[in-house]
């Protein structure tokens, strides 16, 4: 007997005319040939974003992501918010726990999806060029795109201590194949990273709201993985 389909996000519709409105916004005035229809992109990527080996890279995550651009676009002048919007559906669309190859499929994903759905070459490029920045999340200076989307995506950082912990147990859920030594030392290694980072946010409005209480996370866990 098949397995039950697993029961739709509450957000669900709401995210399919959000990413149906930004697909025609992306697309801009195009014209000539019939353009396809937004909605079997969208179901194809809240598909994506519920699979059962996710944990912490779910539909709530890319729900907060997209909020979180929301509210740093209108502080910044950022040349294309759309590619921005665009990348935050697509940075996680590919992600099994035991690949390292996540952001590339990704990209790889979003290029052919964009193409194919009529988003006009450079915005596609665009899109592809930020999904493929949060592999580090270090944007290079004046890249207000880049420091939009990945501000947007590290923000869970920077949430109250009973949040950041259930962060950090979803993400040790996602690594549950992974031995308790090699966890501690593979995460550690991230944290120290992000830690090393002169700026863990970029863009003004999120550096004054979140670089202090992300570092203060990111310290207590770094001790705890250590004790």
């Amino acid at each position: 007997m098949p397995a039950p389909a697993p029961a739709r996000h509450p957000a669900h519709d709401a995210l399919l005319t959000r990413w149906a409105d930004l697909l025609t916004t992306a697309r801009e005035a195009t014209t000539g040939a019939k353009t396809p229809s937004p909605v079997p992109y969208g179901e194809d990527l809240l598909t994506r974003w519920a699979e059962p080996q996710r944990r912490y890279h779910t539909t709530d995550h890319l729900l907060a992501v997209l909020d979180r651009v929301d509210e740093l676009l209108p502080h910044v002048q950022a040349p294309d918010p759309a590619a921005v919007r665009l990348a935050a559906w697509f940075h996680d669309a590919v992600y099994l726990p035991d690949r390292s190859t996540n952001e590339e499929r990704s990209a790889r994903l979003a290029e052919r999806a964009l193409t194919e759905a009529a988003v006009p070459a450079p915005r596609t490029a665009e899109t592809v060029r930020l999904v493929l920045l949060t592999r580090d999340h270090d944007p290079a200076e004046g890249d207000t795109n880049g420091e939009v989307l990945c501000d947007a995506d590290l923000a869970v950082l920077a949430g109250s201590p009973e949040d950041y912990g259930a962060y950090a147990a979803a993400v040790r859920e996602e690594y549950a194949f992974v031995p308790d030594d090699t966890f501690r030392e593979g995460r550690a290694n991230v944290l120290r990273h992000l830690l090393g980072l002169s700026r863990l946010f970029r863009t003004p409005a999120a550096h004054d709201r979140w670089e202090a209480p992300a570092r203060h996370n990111m310290t207590t866990e770094l001790e705890l993985l250590g004790a």
